[in-house]
């Protein structure tokens, strides 16, 4: 007896995620849009009527400004107003933090995973284990913990005095150096996992092959290695990069006055402005910034399984 087609599998296999998607950010963009065009008024209500009933006529209340006054000057400034307002800086501030603590983790990630994917089968799972053990701890308790070590009276600056190599307490905290300190804390593990993945199934023989062929170990290892584990790259990148961008409780606790990121803007406007619409729109700007890079990584997987079945 044939199958009904609603009950194909192949069907459900595909219908299933795109049904997650549609409920759980399809849905909830949709609703972010909504509140980013209305017009609150003198009111608090972030879903006021878009439309009205003015003289017998319906008419579109929208509120367009929110996206024009995060890009452009509200002044006849216009476009030369870019880079001045405070939204702008706090974009231009999350990318940098973003794309320095994915360059971080990148750089103290590899070889942590190169070393657990070279070590002996039976001592993996135990390193992993430690990998992902800060995971069964809070992300606030952590974060508080960093404020401790770096605090004037934290410990990295009592063993700094005690060992005579300060006199005082050296500002360690609320600046940039904690900011990168405690995203590359936490974001770590993130890089460490996509690149053992890609690392532990790599050919050892294509290393061997290239020392028979007169290559020394770090030509080898840059010829051949990080070629080969370009996918883990790209993928630890990603899986940085992107909640690095939004962050808003490691700016709140480590980040100084100065270290206003997109995150902390929108929790202002959201709870401190009860300016739902202005909050919406920056939230539909960061999702937009962060969907670049995913269709960048999207496209380069695409490519590469095309160029893999050739």
């Amino acid at each position: 007896m044939k199958k009904l087609g609603f009950f194909n599998g192949r069907r459900w296999v595909i219908g299933v995620p795109w049904l997650w998607l549609a409920v759980f950010f399809l849905l909830p963009f949709l609703i972010l849009v909504r509140i980013s065009v209305t017009d609150m008024g003198d009111g608090v209500d972030p879903f006021a009527p878009l439309l009205q009933w003015v003289n017998g006529t319906w008419h579109l209340v929208l509120k367009a400004e929110n996206f024009s006054s995060i890009f452009i000057e509200p002044t006849a400034q216009g476009w030369r107003g870019f880079g001045d307002t405070i939204y702008m800086d706090a974009l231009v501030t999350s990318l940098r933090y973003a794309a320095l603590t994915t360059v971080l983790c990148l750089l103290i990630g590899y070889p942590f995973a190169y070393f657990i994917a070279r070590a002996r089968p039976s001592l993996r799972p135990a390193l992993l284990m430690m990998v992902m053990l800060p995971f069964w701890t809070s992300l606030l308790l952590r974060v508080y913990a960093w404020k401790g070590i770096l605090a004037d009276q934290g410990v990295v600056n009592l063993l700094l005095q005690s060992l005579g190599l300060t006199t005082e307490p050296i500002q360690l905290l609320y600046n940039d150096f904690s900011m990168l300190v405690g995203m590359t804390y936490v974001y770590c593990p993130f890089m460490i996992l996509p690149l053992y993945a890609t690392l532990v199934k790599l050919d050892v023989r294509l290393l061997e092959a290239a020392r028979d062929l007169g290559a020394s170990p770090w030509r080898a290892f840059w010829l051949v290695t990080v070629p080969l584990s370009k996918a883990g790259i790209i993928s630890g990148s990603m899986l940085v990069f992107i909640p690095a961008l939004g962050e808003f409780v490691i700016p709140s606790l480590l980040g100084g006055a100065e270290n206003i990121v997109i995150g902390r803007v929108v929790w202002d406007e959201m709870f401190s402005s009860n300016n739902w619409p202005r909050a919406s729109a920056l939230a539909i700007v960061l999702i937009m910034l962060i969907l670049v890079p995913l269709m960048l990584h999207h496209h380069y997987s695409a490519a590469r399984d095309t160029a893999g079945r050739d």
